[in-house]
């Protein structure tokens, strides 16, 4: 019998983060996201995939829309760092150059397409994408915090509207033309949206 305050998968009782192999678990998520689709997304086929007992991933996720949330909010595979160039128009080409490095690789670019395409069919993917989406939001914050500070944006911005122009227009030219973002075209697109800013 696992010992007192203890989980029998070997977590502590109340410990925040989920279980130990959580890394695993959301790894085989989102292949399974990518090769079945929403639809195809089972608990019990992450665990089969993971090696975690169901049990366990029930305990943490009484669903797979919870668990794929945690998957994409937490797993390394869709982060991004969070630069401080001194400027706007630094920062928002690193994102850029770092959001085109996600894409280009096979296996996170499989798992944005696949994300996406849920969300056109299925309510609860699209919830889910919004709020990673809103997460990422949150989190790159700072950056137009300082930009504010240093004149370039007025107080009263709306970031999420330049977050999503510049992101809509790579996945856009990445995901669906199949076209390469070269440097020049990140720049042409960042000027112009920074005009319009």
């Amino acid at each position: 019998m696992p010992a007192a305050g203890t989980r029998p998968d070997g977590q502590s009782a109340g410990r925040p983060g989920g279980p130990r192999r959580k890394d695993e678990i959301f790894a085989s998520c989102l292949e399974l996201l990518t090769a079945q689709g929403y639809d195809g997304l089972t608990v019990e086929g992450v665990a089969q995939r993971s090696g975690v007992n169901k049990t366990t991933l029930y305990r943490w996720w009484p669903s797979k829309s919870e668990l794929l949330r945690d998957a994409l909010l937490n797993s390394g595979m869709l982060s991004l760092d969070l630069p401080d160039s001194g400027s706007l128009k630094g920062d928002l080409s690193d994102l850029a150059t770092q959001l085109q490095a996600l894409l280009d690789e096979p296996r996170t670019s499989a798992v944005v397409e696949a994300a996406l395409v849920g969300a056109v069919r299925h309510q609860a993917m699209r919830e889910l994408v919004t709020h990673f989406l809103e997460d990422r939001l949150g989190r790159h914050q700072p950056i137009f915090a300082r930009a504010v500070e240093r004149g370039e944006l007025p107080a009263d911005f709306d970031p999420a509207l330049l977050v999503d122009a510049m992101a809509g227009a790579l996945w856009i030219r990445l995901l669906v033309r199949r076209k390469p973002a070269a440097s020049d075209f990140t720049d042409r697109l960042i000027s112009m949206l920074l005009q319009g800013a």
